[in-house]
This record gives structure tokens, sequence and C-alpha cells, in this order.
């Protein structure tokens, strides 16, 4: 806790300037009527540690009068016999002490558990939670999923309200994938919230998750707004363990050991079932190759992984430090998967001229290595396909030791093959520098400067061998790939914060700043074939014949953009009842260049109301909080092509000239000067409230989004214009949903405690508009996804009136007596195979692939030293598109491997005989509920002299999971236009099975 009260420190050092200019002049003009006051003095300090505590207020009881401590936590204060000094300071419980005869009063306060809650972090500060007048959850690192997670996100899976975290690869090298109240752009932008670290724009794998101290979740327009452009899918600020306060020299160690499982295996054909089909007369002889092999077991492995992490903290009020080193050693289910993530980052703070001026600097570095087995990929998803449709008769190798083939195959690969014969590893290397200088010049005033420099390089090299199956194909011998890539931001915000207390009533909080940042991105490769040897693998690719013959490929591409803001913000609270916070942010991007508008305005204005504050419920013994919330804040979304207002020429079109195509010059792009901003519009109301004398808490949001002038590129006749398609502003897309969270402390004994959470929302998204009187669309829909081969057809339509995700199809409802498809219409009607046409017209919508609810419930336990802690979740009313059956459960394909249950009867009748095709049959309700993360723990006090704590534990991830759902998890893919699509060659979700040990010294 030692972290947690320093933090509370630090925050207490900020906040204390809001009332002690009102204090000071209060004390000079009320002195003259004291009566027989004396000097006190004395010093405060944590219960805990015996630390002092810097910022703590003094004030006589019923009195303005007061003071605060020092960096040293003394004070000094003059008041009377009777008088009663109130001490109180932000995460520790108010102490009243009568000062009759004492002259020293010293003070030890303790920690208040429940006040660690009331600071949420916000944009470009932080704010007590009672005054919150925005969608803003807050999450603590005690409250995190304990287990071996790959990233910040899964901290929080199934913690925050609205907020979808999932996980739908298995790969080492993945990461989480987010939404945050839907969807808000078709080609603008990414879905993936803003992600702040300490301030600074980074991933939820800039730190470890083992160095974060807590995780808070701007929801709503009015929160985001301050962030302008960057803002529309909501903020996550991330917090980590910093530097703060006096620490004695303290060491804190942790480790982690963990091992995996393919979460659901998928059920092949054997090789006993081959043969036992070729005697039933249901597949040919031929078939039998005469071995047996298990082709997954053959690139699988059971993976170990180790993570380590080590702290260490020291120095006094004046300096001090913190430092980390992170290693985290991954290893994947598939054999050469695998990646190794070394971090290490130190934080320090120096303050000078009486504490007017803090610096702080810090530095993370962070190296990455892993291997891949595809080209500008980590494992080749291609390869698990290749597993699972392999002739399980089919031996590894020949006699003669080289690898058993069948080239004539259409896409049919030896997997254990294709491993061995790739090689390739990619390394890259992270680096971020900052530093924030903040100056108190005067008391409620600070200033503060915030730079950051990161810089990102990556080296990725790839080859196969001539004997690598697509070389063999190709008649060449090898093939081989470099790249590299490197990007660098620059980050510039400059901040000053005014804070005012007036006639004990006003509370006012002001913050002007100016925002520049910018970043730089650069890639290149090169491949080439046709190698003498495979020696060299990837390190010698001039070897290749095919840079003789001008036939190597290469490329590289350069883009530089930058965004500047200016920014401003008003918080006013009245007697703790009525809070207001207007915010405005004027900002321009790079993108608009040459548009009429390149300037976009984002204003925010949200409201509360404590109504448990008022009289008639102030004593009230039902509720102890209560406060109605509602916000408005605009945001918006740049197009993400650079220049994208002005003509433009490429290379791209070929013509024949003098016995040789020449390539050449053509316009690539269309001038639009009209091009400007999306802009997201979005209102929410909310409920906060706290009964039973704490013991019950939560908040309900309803939120409305409407998002206008999306962007969306128009076919437009040639000429006049020089290009085929032109992007235009012209779209609308609306989201609305409800956001319930409930915490409820039912049992908190001294020797046993129970806290539960339960969380609820919704989402529901409607595409409302394509088109306007200058652009309009052909048709008011497009179509998006894909099957892959050989199907070959897209999966789903977006269209206007609709919302984003809907399977597009057709639709089967039965089979006839000899196995073939019976369809039904759109407009109802039924017909055989024969008789239905198999066009775009004979398709309609199948489902749609983003869940309408989710929901999730979390328990933790705490009997004396033992705790207890279990994450449960799910997502409702959805559908997904199950690839595997789609394609392996098709008895009518004899040269692939395919699932067992292909040799089920298709609605109960026959074996299906229809060729292969997409249709409703394989879009399955994905509802499904995960006891995802169970942990069990227990904590050792103070073990002999120098090992202050400790705590092992043993955990599980993704470890149950209810669902109909037949194939591998339900919870697949959701990012872009095309959720639900289960795919081939999607890397398996895991289990995870960790054992780990915590320490301090």
């Amino acid at each position: 806790m030692l972290i947690s009260k320093l933090l509370i420190s630090a925050v207490g050092k900020i906040r204390k300037g809001f009332r002690f200019f009102f204090i000071l002049m209060m004390m000079l003009g009320m002195s003259s009527f004291a009566q027989s006051q004396e000097l006190i003095t004395g010093m405060v300090t944590s219960e805990g540690d015996g630390m002092p505590l810097p910022g703590v207020n003094v004030i006589i009881q019923g009195t303005s009068t007061g003071t605060v401590t020092d960096i040293d936590g003394n004070y000094s204060i003059e008041a009377s016999e009777n008088d009663v000094l109130v001490f109180s300071f932000l995460g520790f419980k108010q102490q009243e002490i009568q000062v009759g005869t004492q002259t020293e009063i010293n003070v030890s306060l303790a920690e208040d558990m429940n006040a660690l809650d009331d600071v949420v972090v916000v944009g470009y500060g932080t704010q007590r939670k009672e005054d919150l007048t925005s969608a803003v959850s807050s999450v603590d690192s005690e409250d995190f999923i304990q287990s071996n997670v790959t990233d910040a996100g899964q901290l929080i899976q199934g913690k925050v309200a609205g907020l979808s975290i999932s996980m739908p690869s298995g790969d080492p090298t993945a990461s989480s994938q987010i939404r945050l109240r839907g969807t808000s752009s078709i080609l603008g932008s990414n879905t993936n919230p803003l992600i702040l670290i300490d301030g600074i724009p980074g991933d939820l794998k800039t730190v470890p998750p083992e160095d974060i101290k807590s995780i808070d979740v701007l929801k709503d327009g009015s929160a985001a707004a301050i962030y302008g452009t960057r803002g529309t899918n909501g903020v996550i600020l991330i917090t980590t363990k910093r530097a703060s306060g006096a620490y004695t020299n303290q060491v804190d160690y942790s480790v982690s050991l963990s091992t995996q499982q393919i979460f659901n295996q998928l059920d092949v054909l054997s090789a006993s079932d081959y043969r036992r089909q070729i005697e039933n007369g249901t597949r040919d002889a031929s078939a039998d190759a005469g071995s047996s092999t298990d082709w997954l077991d053959e690139i699988t492995q059971t993976p170990f992984t180790q993570v380590h992490n080590l702290t260490l903290r020291g120095g006094n009020n004046t300096t001090n430090y913190l430092a980390t080193i992170n290693l985290r050693d991954l290893e994947g289910i598939f054999l050469k998967s695998d990646n190794t993530i070394f971090t290490g980052r130190v934080d320090i703070n120096h303050y000078m001229f009486d504490e007017k001026l803090k610096i702080n600097l810090g530095i993370i570095g962070r190296s990455v290595n892993y291997t891949t087995t595809g080209d500008g990929s980590s494992f080749n998803g291609y390869t698990y396909r290749q597993a699972l449709i392999r002739n399980p008769t089919e031996p590894i190798k020949n006699p003669d030791g080289s690898w058993y083939e069948v080239p004539g195959n259409f896409n049919y690969d030896n997997p254990v093959s294709r491993l061995n014969e790739s090689d390739g590893e990619n390394k890259s290397q992270f680096l971020r520098y900052n530093a924030q200088l903040t100056y108190e010049p005067i008391e409620d005033l600070k200033l503060s400067a915030l730079g950051s420099l990161s810089r990102y390089n990556q080296t990725r090299g790839y080859a196969e061998s001539k004997d690598h199956i697509s070389n063999v194909r190709g008649g060449v011998n090898g093939f081989v790939s470099n790249g590299t890539r490197e990007t660098e931001d620059r980050l510039l915000e400059l901040t000053a914060q005014y804070s005012k207390t007036l006639m004990d009533d006003h509370d006012f909080n002001l913050l002007a700043g100016y925002s520049y940042q910018e970043n730089y991105y650069r890639d290149y490769y090169m491949t080439n074939s046709d190698f003498p040897t495979d020696i060299f693998t990837y390190h010698n690719i001039g070897l290749g014949r095919r840079l003789e013959e001008g036939q190597a490929g290469m490329g590289s591409n350069t883009t530089k953009t930058n965004l500047i803001g200016f920014f401003g913000r008003l918080n006013y609270n009245y007697k703790d009842k009525y809070l207001l916070m207007g915010s405005v942010r004027h900002e321009a991007a790079s993108q608009l260049y040459k548009t009429n508008e390149p300037w976009g305005t984002f204003p925010a204005f949200s409201a509360g109301w404590r109504v448990s504050e008022e009289e008639f419920l102030r004593n009230s013994n039902i509720i102890d909080n209560l406060k109605l919330r509602f916000g408005y804040g605009v945001t918006g979304i740049p197009n993400q092509l650079g220049f994208g207002a002005v003509a433009l020429l490429g290379y791209g079109q070929y013509f024949y000239y003098n016995d040789t195509w020449v390539r050449t010059l053509s316009p690539s792009q269309n001038p639009n000067p009209d091009l400007k901003w999306e802009e997201k519009h979005e209102y929410n109301y909310g409920i906060d409230f706290t009964l039973f004398n704490n013991i019950v808490s939560g908040s309900i949001d309803y939120y409305n989004r409407n998002v206008q002038d999306l962007l969306f590129d128009f076919a437009v006749p040639t000429p006049p214009n020089l290009y085929g398609t032109t992007r235009a502003n012209v779209g609308e897309m609306k989201n609305s949903g409800l956001e319930v969270m409930l915490n409820i402390n039912p049992i908190n004994k001294e020797d046993f405690q129970w806290s539960t959470n339960v969380g609820f929302s919704t989402n529901s998204n409607e595409l409302v508009s394509l088109s306007n009187n200058l652009y309009q669309t052909e048709n008011d829909y497009f179509t998006t996804g894909g099957t892959g081969e050989p199907i070959q057809t897209f999966t789903h339509r977006v269209r206007v009136g609709d919302p984003i995700g809907n399977f597009y199809g057709f639709k089967v409802v039965d089979i006839d007596d000899d196995g073939r498809w019976i369809y039904e219409t759109p407009s109802g009607e039924i017909q055989n195979y024969d008789e239905f046409g198999h066009s775009f017209e004979d398709k309609q919508v199948l489902g749609n692939g983003l869940p309408n609810y989710y929901a999730n419930w979390n328990n933790t336990f705490k009997y004396k030293d033992f705790d207890l802690s279990i994450t449960m979740r799910g997502a409702f009313d959805y559908q997904i598109l199950n690839f595997e059956r789609m394609y392996l459960e098709n008895p009518t394909i004899d040269n692939y491997n395919r699932l067992q249950s292909s040799e089920d009867a298709v609605f109960g009748k026959t074996a299906l005989t229809s060729p292969l095709e997409y249709n409703s049959y394989y879009i399955e309700d994905g509802d499904f509920w995960k006891i995802d993360n169970i942990t069990l723990g227990y904590n050792f006090s103070e073990i002999g002299k120098y090992i202050k704590s400790a705590r092992v534990y043993v955990s599980t991830l993704n470890t149950f999971t209810f669902t109909g759902y037949d194939g591998i998890d339900p919870e697949v893919n959701r990012s872009g236009l095309s959720p639900g699509n289960d795919g081939r060659d999607k890397y398996p979700t895991t289990r995870t099975y960790t054992l780990g040990f915590n320490v301090s010294f």
C-alpha cells in the first residue's frame, strides 16, 4: 500500500492549492478576534509506515482558519484551548483533536481504503469522483485481472460497462481488441480508443501490465472532447507506477510461470475414420496412404511462458525514483510461435525552489523479438489450416527422407514441411523519452510543459527454402524477403491550470493549453528468389537470380503528419451540489491540407446535480450519495489519407511501346477541397449512486451518438473527373445504448470480506445515410468481407437503414431427399436447389456479427490471508459465420480432411450432396457466458528481517465457456465492417494456467 499512499500524497500536493489562498486570507482577517491563542506545532505522518505527509489540511473546526503541512509533514497554527483541530487528507481518515493545554500535537492518519477510489484521471489532470459530470470509469490495480495477461487491455476485461475487450487470437504477438460504444466510422479511422500512457500517446503494449497502477476510461463525448479528433472512439488513460514521495530503498519482484492449451480443439477425421469410410464405401481406397498421422499434434507443443518483473524505488521528498525491468518470454501452442519482450523504465522526480518547481524525467525502452513463419507476419495461420485438412493416413516424409507432398492438389501442403522449410525473425526496438516541468509560481496556479519523443525501429527477414512447397510448385530455388520500418512521434503540450475557492461555496478550476503532435513513418521492403543455396536464408538477399534479371520486388513508403490544437476547460462547483464543466478544442491536422476548412472546433458541456446534498436527502438512512449527470460533446475524425483535398498522380497504368510494357503516371485521386472532419455528436445521461452506508454503489448511463459527415468513396464519371472515385463527407451513422454498473459489498467482517460487481450494456447501430445532393451512391449499400477460396464471395452488406455487421447470403431451411439444399427467397417463397436462382437478388440478411448485449459479474473473496477472485462475462444476441464448418463439414469434398460432424445427417435427414456454399446453415448464434479468470492467492506478512510481504497464487484465464456455438471460441473478430467471421486461418484461442509469486524487500 506504500505506492498508493505516496501516489495520494502527490495528488494531495496538486489539490492543496484549491483552498490555501482563501484559508490564508481568512486566517489574517480573523486573527485579531482569537482569544488566548497559543502557537501549536506538530508533525502529521502515515499510520502504516510512519512517513511524513505533506499537504495535509489542518483547520480549526467551525472556522475557515487553517494551514497545510509542509514537505516534511510539519505544521504550525495558532489556536485556543477550546479549539478542535481537524486533520484531513485525501486517501486518509479524518481525525479531530482538541487542543487543550497541548502546544505540540503529532498526528498519525490511518489510510481510508474507500477514499482511494475518490480520484480519477481525466483529460489533462485528475478530478474527485464525486465531482465528475461525464461518463468516466476507473479501475485500480487491485481490481485488475490477476493472471498472465497479454497486454493492458486484458487487465480490465469485463470491468467497465460499455467497453468490450476480447482476445480473439492465441498468438503470442496478438493484442486485445477493443470496442467502446459501437462503430463510429466507415473510412475515417479504426475503431480503437485513444490510448495515453501517463498523458503520452501509445498502445496497450507500451508498458508491461505489471507496471500499471490504474486505468481510466473516458467513455462519452463530454469527457473525450478535450482530445478533439483523437477522442472519437473514447480515451483510455493508463497511469503507470510512478516515483513519488519519500521511500526507504525498496525492491519488488514478481514471477509467473504459465502453460496453455487450445481452448476447444476441432474434431477432424482420424486415420481410423478414413479406413472405416473406405470399408463402408464412402471413400475411395486410394485415399489410404498407409500411415497414421495426427497433423495438429505434429505442429503443436506444450508451451512454457515466464514473466519476470523487478521494481526498484527510493529517494526522498526532494528527489525520488522508480525503475522497472520486465522480461516476458512467451511461447505459443504452435511450433515456431513465440515472442520475447524486454522492457525497462525509469521515472525520476526532482523538486526545486521550495517545491514550486517539479521536474519529472522518464525513459521507456522495449525490445521485441519473435519467430516468423510468414512474410510480414508472426505465425502463418495457413499452416494451421493445412493441419486440419491434411489426410491423416499420409506420412510426414517419404522413405528417402524428403517431405511427403501432393503438389497437384490445389492449396494442399504438408504443414510440418511448411514450418521446417521456412525461417524468419522480426526484431524491433522502441524508445520513449519524456520530460515534464510543473511550476507553481503562486498558490492556485500551476504551469506545466510536457514533451516526449518516441522512436520505433523494426527489421524483419523471412526465407523459404527450395524445398518449400510454394517454391516446388513455382519451380524456383527459394524465396527471401527483407524489410525495415521506422516511426517517430513527437509531442509537446503546454498547460496552465488555475484553481480558486470563493466564499467557501464556489470552486473554480480553469485549464488552458496548447498541443503539437508530429508523426513520421517510413518502411522499405525487398523480395528476391531463385537462390543457388539455402544456407544464408534471409541474410544474403542479393544472391537471388531474380535481382540480376530485374524481377526482384521492392517498395518503400514515407508519410509525415502533424496535429495542432488549442484547448480550454472550466469546472465549477457550487456547494458540492451543482457541478458544471465546459470545454473546447480548436484543432487542425495535416490530412486536411488545402481544404476549405482545415480547422475544426470541438465543444463539450456537462452538468451534475448531487441530489444527496440537498436538505431533503442529507439525512437519508438509505441514500448516501445520489448524483444526476448530463453531458454533450463533439469529437472528430480526419481523413486518414494525406493530401486528400488535391489531385494526385501515381504509378499503376501500363502501355505497350516498342515491344515493351512501360509503366506510367496516371491520376490516382480527384481534388475535393470540401473535405472536412467527420464529427461525432454525443449526448450522455447518467446517474451515480451509493446506498446503505456504502454497501451498494453504481452508475447508469444512456448515450446517443450521431456521427455526421461520414467519409465515403463515391463513383464519379470520367470525364469530367480524372479518377473514377472521389472521397467526400456525406454519410451519417447513429449509435445508442444503456450501461449499468452495480457494486455490492455484502460481507465486510474482520476475517471475511466479499465484494461483487455486475455490469450490463447494450448498443444499437444504424447507418442513416450515404448520400447527399452532390454525391449519391448507385445503390444504398455496399458489400464487404470475404469467404476466401474456393467459394469466393462477400459475407456482409452495409446498407442505409441497417446496422453495421449484417451477414448477407442465401437462406436455407431444409434439405431434400437427394441431399440438396432447400431455400427460402427474400419474399418468403420456398424453392428447391434447381428452382433457386443463386443470384445476388436471392440473398438476404442472415444475422449480425455484433452483440447487442454485454454482461459481466465479478467476485472477490478474502478470508484471513487467502483471496479468491472470479471474473465472468458474456455477449448475447449476435451471430457467427463458422468458416470451419462451411469448408470442412461438406462430405462432397474428398481431397481434404473433414470434421467429424461431416458424417452427421443435415437437418436430421441425410448427408449433404450440394457443393461448398456460403449460406445460413453455417451461421450460428454466438451467445456465450465465460468464467474467464479464477485466481486463488495467499498473502504472507513480514518474513524474517528483510521480506516485507509476499504472495503466491494460481490462476486460470479463459477458463470455461457456456455456449451453443460449435467453433473453437465464440469470441471472434468484431472489428471493421465484417464482424463475426470466424476465419479458417485464425490462430486458435487458448486456456492459460499460471503459477505466480510476488515479494517485496
